[in-house]
């Protein structure tokens, strides 16, 4: 294999691998919005791309409904000035509680990669 065919395919493998990442990571993000207060699910996708994590409308309903599925969120309608009434979401205490496990996880992987970034390249 020649050397620019090996540079698309580690870079195609590279993405692979970092869409594998996101799909946690986005499940662990919209628990931690959700856990303040209800939110509506386009103030979901707010949050996520103002945080500069790129997420497409297609991408968060099936997550929001596996969530739910999961019992990890709820969703309550409430009325909207703007039309009909809306869908918003909140932790259940069963969320809260995967959330509280999740956090420590993500907070030891990240020890975790400091100290392997710190160690010295042979």
């Amino acid at each position: 294999m020649d050397q620019e065919n090996t540079k698309v395919t580690a870079a195609s493998y590279a993405e692979n691998l970092a869409t594998q990442l996101r799909k946690g990571f986005l499940a662990y993000c919209v628990l931690l919005i959700c856990a303040d207060k209800p939110k509506y699910t386009s103030d979901i996708l707010k949050i996520l791309r103002d945080s500069k994590l790129v997420v497409v409308e297609g991408t968060i309903y099936p997550l929001l409904s596996r969530l739910q599925k999961d019992g990890l969120l709820e969703h309550e309608w409430q009325e909207s000035d703007q039309g009909p009434p809306r869908k918003y979401y909140k932790l259940t205490d069963y969320g809260a509680q995967v959330a509280q496990q999740l956090k420590k996880q993500v907070n030891q992987l990240n020890k975790t990669l400091k100290v392997i970034e710190k160690e010295p390249k042979k």
